[in-house]
């Protein structure tokens, strides 16, 4: 066997490759902080008090004390907003519209919040793509949120009319902007009989927040899909052609790069370029599974990547023995994807639903957050431990080394090297995201750096996602078996032989893999063990 890339590949060449993708990676970082604007714009709406819509125009009211002057009741009050502002459209490039609500709740002695306080409203969604057509009728929900208020001063006469503090309340979620204008009603019907809208405080006013994709960001998003799908694919065929020519059957670690390769080449194919186009609500649930499926993939893919280089391995080239470690990432990617459908999946039908606006299911996300959390930190813990493993295996069969001639001694010193600057660079990669991460939620969304302004928000998206398409790319290119081959005398590259000059002959013997297992590496085979030992 002549080796994979990465073992036969000049160091020269491999520090131009090297070189060429950190300059890849530096302008995907750059595409996102210096030409992209924001990834999502936020839009606050103060709304207005209306009669209810009928065929003349609705009496506008300024407040709920105008409102008690002429008689009306709060059942028959209606709150509007229109989105967007005037003179201004939205656009499909918007991507989706996640609406946030607030409340501006007066506190009164004889009229306080009680505990556990739940808001009930009517809400109804409209929409229509001109200033003169009716409203069409898009949505209609009775929905309950509760209540999170606090009251910073003494709660005396003196204080009457200061506001409470509340905390902001998921409102709606739109997968899709297909339609220029939109228009929510929300009435908050009162019976006290049944104790709906009762013990909820005076309110004064609702303020909606609108937030949307930046059109500009949608752009450069979808620029960089439709650039780096034909790449990935391209380098994947080229690959699996490779794999294929050879005499012998493709191994574990060869099948899982292609299944990197078709799970990075799935969550790249540009699909969203079709929301300009068509009114596709589910595109945001088919974007969490996309990156679900290579999540999970990418994480099984380092577990198997490590696994199938460590001596202490019973057993290796069969997927089964990894069941212990993927079985736990399947499985959180299930249970991650059966949270996504409780909230995300039901929005197809109903967009004012949220998992956060009862009780037990604020419990429920919070606790799927706090695990999610947690059990990615253990696992970038367990994959260092495993890449600690393999790089001391590793360090074991390098005594065996120096009994060799000069120039076989310094080819192994090479695999060796880079073997484990490969592994850093996965490490690297794995802790740069948690690292930008961090970074995107601690500042404002933005620094200044000299004369431009750099969205470090918009950084983050792009140059993680140039990171992994580099990383797939630079994984199945390197392991791609090479025309080359180290030496005449090393053909079947099952052992080390020493130095040719001596009279005794002896090998050195650096893996324990029985003669007629092949593998992509040196390193793999050096560091093999079968069961049969």
């Amino acid at each position: 066997m002549a080796g994979a890339i990465i073992e036969n590949m000049s160091t020269k060449k491999l520090v131009i490759l090297g070189v060429i993708l950190l300059l890849f990676q530096a302008f995907a970082f750059m595409v996102g902080g210096l030409i992209a604007p924001g990834p999502t714009n936020a839009v606050h709406y103060l709304q207005e008090w209306f009669m209810p819509w009928g065929p003349n125009q609705c009496e506008r009211l300024r407040s709920f004390d105008e409102a008690l002057a002429k008689r009306i009741e709060a059942n028959n009050i209606v709150f509007a907003v229109h989105i967007p502002l005037p003179h201004k459209e939205m656009s499909p490039w918007f991507q989706f519209i996640l609406v946030i609500l607030q409340f501006d709740i007066a506190f009164k002695m004889y009229n306080q919040i009680e505990d556990g306080a739940m808001v009930t409203i009517d809400v109804g969604l409209a929409y229509r793509d001109d200033t003169v057509s009716e409203w069409t009728k898009m949505a209609h929900s009775f929905e309950q949120r509760k209540l999170s208020c606090n009251f910073t001063t003494d709660k005396t006469f003196e204080n009457e009319g200061r506001y409470y503090e509340c905390d902001l309340l998921p409102f709606m979620e739109l997968g899709s902007v297909a339609h220029k204008y939109y228009l929510v009603n929300v009435r908050l019907p009162v019976n006290e009989r049944k104790k709906v809208n009762v013990g909820i405080g005076e309110i004064k006013d609702i303020r909606l927040v609108g937030i949307h994709q930046n059109g500009g960001f949608t752009k450069v998003w979808f620029a960089m899909k439709t650039f780096l799908t034909p790449s990935i694919l391209i380098i994947m065929i080229w690959y699996w052609r490779r794999i294929t020519m050879m005499s012998r059957p493709p191994v574990l670690l060869e099948k899982m790069i292609l299944a990197l390769g078709i799970s990075m080449t799935f969550i790249n194919i540009p699909v969203e370029w079709f929301s300009i186009g068509f009114n596709w609500t589910w595109m945001l649930l088919f974007g969490d599974i996309r990156q679900g499926v290579f999540y999970s993939m990418l994480l099984s893919f380092w577990i198997i990547f490590c696994g199938e280089h460590l001596m202490d391995q019973t057993e290796r080239n069969r997927f089964s023995v990894y069941w212990k470690q993927v079985g736990p990432i399947v499985f959180g990617s299930f249970c991650l994807f059966i949270f996504d459908m409780c909230e995300r999946g039901v929005q197809l039908t109903n967009p004012f639903y949220s998992i956060w606006a009862s009780e037990v299911g604020t419990e429920l996300a919070m606790a799927f957050i706090i695990v999610a959390g947690i059990c990615a930190c253990l696992y970038f813990l367990f994959l260092c431990f495993m890449v600690f493993q393999v790089f001391r295996n590793i360090s074991g069969k390098r005594t065996s080394l120096p009994a060799m001639s000069k120039a076989r001694r310094l080819h192994y010193e090479g695999l060796i090297f880079r073997f484990k600057f490969l592994m850093l660079v996965t490490l690297t990669c794995a802790a740069m995201t948690v690292i930008f991460f961090i970074i995107s939620q601690v500042n404002e969304g933005h620094w200044q750096w000299g004369g431009h302004t750099v969205e470090v928000n918009s950084a983050f998206f792009t140059g993680i996602y140039g990171m992994w398409n580099l990383y797939v790319f630079a994984i199945m290119f390197l392991y791609a078996p090479s025309h080359k081959r180290y030496g005449d005398d090393q053909s079947s590259g099952q052992c080390i032989t020493g130095d040719a000059g001596a009279n005794s002959g002896e090998d050195i013997q650096l893996t324990t893999t029985i003669t007629h297992v092949d593998g992509p590496t040196e390193i793999y085979k050096m560091t093999g063990k079968e069961a049969q030992e």
